[in-house]
């Protein structure tokens, strides 16, 4: 069983910054591709960023692209979104996901292990 948790999380002004972090442990963690999505409240939940289990391959969605920034510790078996010039559209909980495949997705069921999500809201 593989445990990822999420942290950073929080309240920002319009034009601000925030780090997620993601944690991941457990027997079974290979160190597989990971991935961020967000679901904000009456939406479904869509892809954010991606990264390969080598960290040498990265994807990003459009609305985030310029912005954010993904990347990886693998000694830390930690997953990091810098996250910058944010928007009010950024609100929603952000999850992270980890695959048994070193090689990642945009799709949602690519991911086989979930965190419990953080909240991240942006004010206007």
């Amino acid at each position: 069983q593989v445990r990822l948790v999420e942290s950073g999380g929080g309240l920002v002004q319009a034009g601000g910054s925030l780090r997620l972090s993601c944690a991941a442990s457990g027997p079974t963690f290979s160190g597989g591709a990971m991935g961020w999505f967000r679901q904000a409240p009456g939406k479904d939940r869509e892809f954010v960023a991606s990264i390969t289990g080598s960290g040498r391959g990265t994807d990003y969605a459009d609305f985030v692209k310029g912005r954010f920034t993904i990347s990886r510790d693998n000694a830390k078996n930690t997953v990091y979104l810098q996250m910058n010039s944010l928007k009010p559209d950024d609100t929603a909980v952000y999850y992270c996901a980890t695959s048994t495949s070193q090689l990642a997705s945009r799709r949602y069921d690519w991911y086989d292990y979930w965190g419990q999500g953080t909240q991240v809201t942006v004010s206007s």
